[in-house]
């Protein structure tokens, strides 16, 4: 199995880093193929400069990701929530790699596609200082529906398993050692 766990927090000494971090430890410990992209490290401009009109060439560091991707059977997706969804940083990166005749593909005078990372499967560990029950039931998890629905499973990853932590603002460090732990186990068994 090839896992790769993509750190969405823009600052690396965040709980987003510390759950990725774990996640990744779990997930070596066990003897699986596992890597840690932070997209603070990665030098890349987040907007599609010409939208869909014309291809944005990628920067290496993108191309090094695209192609990690393309290799992972699983992906981990670490983020914040931020205003309801998920940060500029990862939103843009999002933009910029999964893209038509990447990660999707429209049909020729159809309103259908063809879902081109079918065979992968995704986690996503986020982190959030709403009470998780408020963000479901009043919210509706829009950055959930949005990352699970409208951009994984529209591209064919699937599964998509959400662990959401928090409120995050009120947690006591043994609340927090907890959620790394139970992050750790997840990437022990590599879901």
């Amino acid at each position: 199995m090839q896992i790769l766990v993509i750190n969405g927090h823009p600052h690396k000494e965040s709980l987003c880093a510390q759950l990725a971090e774990n996640y990744l430890k779990g997930a070596l410990q066990t003897g699986k193929n596992a890597r840690l992209i932070h997209l603070a490290d990665l030098n890349f401009s987040l907007n599609l400069k010409y939208g869909y009109q014309q291809r944005t060439p990628l920067e290496p560091d993108l191309q090094k990701a695209w192609d990690d991707i393309q290799a992972a059977n699983h992906l981990v997706m670490v983020y914040p929530t931020w205003w309801g969804t998920y940060p500029a940083l990862l939103k843009g990166f999002i933009d910029r790699l999964f893209l038509p005749g990447m990660a999707f593909r429209y049909r020729e005078n159809s309103l259908l596609w063809d879902k081109l990372l079918k065979g992968k499967t995704a986690r996503l560990l986020v982190t959030m200082d709403t009470p998780k029950w408020y963000y479901k039931l009043v919210y509706l998890q829009p950055g959930h529906n949005s990352m699970r629905k409208n951009i994984l499973e529209f591209c064919g990853i699937k599964p998509v398993k959400i662990t959401s932590f928090g409120p995050v603002k009120t947690a006591s460090q043994k609340r927090i050692t907890s959620w790394l732990l139970q992050v750790q186990k997840l990437g022990e068994r590599g879901v």
